[in-house]
Order: structure tokens, then C-alpha cells, then sequence
């Protein structure tokens, strides 16, 4: 027997005893979670799900992914970023698919994916004007320039050929 589930964004062909990695879950190693959105079970296909399926599991590992780099370039305007990125990932093993409304061998908490359960925040210093410490600018450039009275630009005074008098 085998099923479609969709958890984080993504869907994904489960049988029992698969182990998957998925998008982070709240829990910890040994809880139990089950997914109720299944999408097809053996065959039969959801609208969107299948009711009364759903499919329990235990989690194994909390952890991160490789690390992805992301790495931006202009050419000839020197210009580079580099940012590295590492997926927080949750291992299940798939226990068993349940059908017709069935509750699981073990208490089950639902699977939570979600901004305020399933993500653990990443705490930032926040500055007085509202932005995070890490977007500040560093004080250069444009912005801080103000307007030049004279519209010299930062230059001596240009001579354009008049003459002009010299102190001496």
C-alpha cells in the first residue's frame, strides 16, 4: 500500500517503513506526527484529499541539509555576493497509512508546518528605526551626500577661461 502525501510545499510517494526527509516539523526525536493531507491512497485519488486517510509517523533526526551557495555576479562592475544556505530538514519513517477515518497504533500529534509552529525564529537584533541590525547601511555613499550649494561637486573652482584675481 502506498500513498501521496504533501507537507511542506511538496508532495511525496510514502509506503510504510520509507524513511523521507521533509521540511522542518515541530517535535522532537521518537514524537509521533500524522499527516492528513493525502492525496491518493492505492490508487484513489483525492479531491484534493481523500477523506478520512491519513498517514502516521515517527520522527527520527532534527537536522540541516548540505549547504547550498548562492553566488551573485556582474561583470566588469565589480560586483559579487556570496550567501550560503542550509535547509533545517526533519526525518520521518513512515509507520502505517490509514484509511476509512482509522486512528493510528500510537497517539499521533497532527504534522504542523507552518511560519509560527513549525520554523524555530531566527532571532535578530532590531535598531531603533525599525530594520534589522545586518541591513543598516555603512554611512558611504550618495544618500548621506548632501546637496552642494555652489554645485561644485567636491572640485576647486573651475576656470572655464575667465580670469579671475589670485590672492598673493
Amino acid at each position: 500500500m502506498h500513498a501521496v502525501i504533501k507537507t511542506g510545499g511538496k508532495q511525496y510517494r510514502v509506503a510504510a517503513n520509507d524513511v523521507i526527509e521533509i521540511e522542518k516539523l515541530s517535535g522532537k526525536v521518537g514524537d509521533w506526527v500524522q499527516f492528513s493531507d493525502v492525496l491518493m491512497v492505492d490508487g484513489k485519488i483525492g479531491k484534493p484529499t481523500v477523506k478520512g486517510a491519513s498517514v502516521a509517523a515517527e520522527i527520527e533526526e532534527q537536522g540541516r541539509g548540505d549547504k547550498i551557495v548562492i553566488f551573485k555576479k556582474r561583470r566588469r562592475h565589480n560586483y559579487r555576493r556570496k550567501k550560503g544556505h542550509r535547509q533545517e530538514l526533519t526525518t520521518v519513517r513512515i509507520t502505517e497509512i490509514l484509511t476509512d477515518g482509522k486512528a493510528p497504533s500510537k497517539s499521533a500529534a497532527p504534522a504542523v508546518w507552518n511560519r509560527e509552529i513549525g520554523r524555530t525564529p531566527t532571532i535578530r537584533p532590531v535598531v531603533p528605526n525599525g530594520r534589522h541590525a545586518e541591513s543598516r547601511r555603512s554611512g558611504k555613499g550618495k544618500a548621506d551626500a548632501g546637496p552642494k550649494a555652489d554645485h561644485d561637486h567636491g572640485h576647486e573652482a573651475h576656470d572655464h577661461g575667465h580670469v579671475h584675481e589670485s590672492k598673493m
